[in-house]
């Protein structure tokens, strides 16, 4: 699976910007997805998730009631839309996918170790 991340830029706090990943299977549908991201000098954090099985989704208590993840289901596209961004989410966001079985999804997907298909990230930058 090749997943191919965009939309990123350079935006205002305050503004709104939402991401794209793109895959090159014919559906998302059987795999966990998640979007992560790494700011300069920081560690890959985990940002959201969808899961495979019901579809639920993850958020990181920094990003949650600001950034929503959704698919095309059926399809081969996953979203992140990010509201109310602000200069601390500045970083390269990076899709994932997932095609493994967790015995609890909503935690699985929360470490990025679990996550065995990577896209090549977007730079998002937010200015004060």
């Amino acid at each position: 699976v090749q997943l191919q991340a965009s939309g990123g830029g350079f935006v205002q706090a305050g503004d709104s910007l939402r991401l794209t990943c793109a895959a090159s299977v014919r559906t998302l549908d059987n795999y966990h997805m998640g979007w992560f991201r790494q700011a300069p000098g920081k560690e890959r954090e985990f940002v959201a998730a969808s899961t495979q099985d019901n579809h639920a989704t993850v958020y990181a208590d920094s990003v949650k009631g600001r950034f929503a993840i959704s698919r095309d289901y059926g399809k081969n596209s996953m979203f992140l839309q990010m509201d109310s961004l602000t200069p601390e989410d500045t970083a390269v966001y990076y899709c994932a996918a997932s095609s493994r079985a967790f015995s609890s999804p909503r935690l699985g997907v929360l470490a990025d170790y679990q996550y065995n298909y990577w896209g090549q990230g977007t730079l998002v930058t937010v200015s004060s």
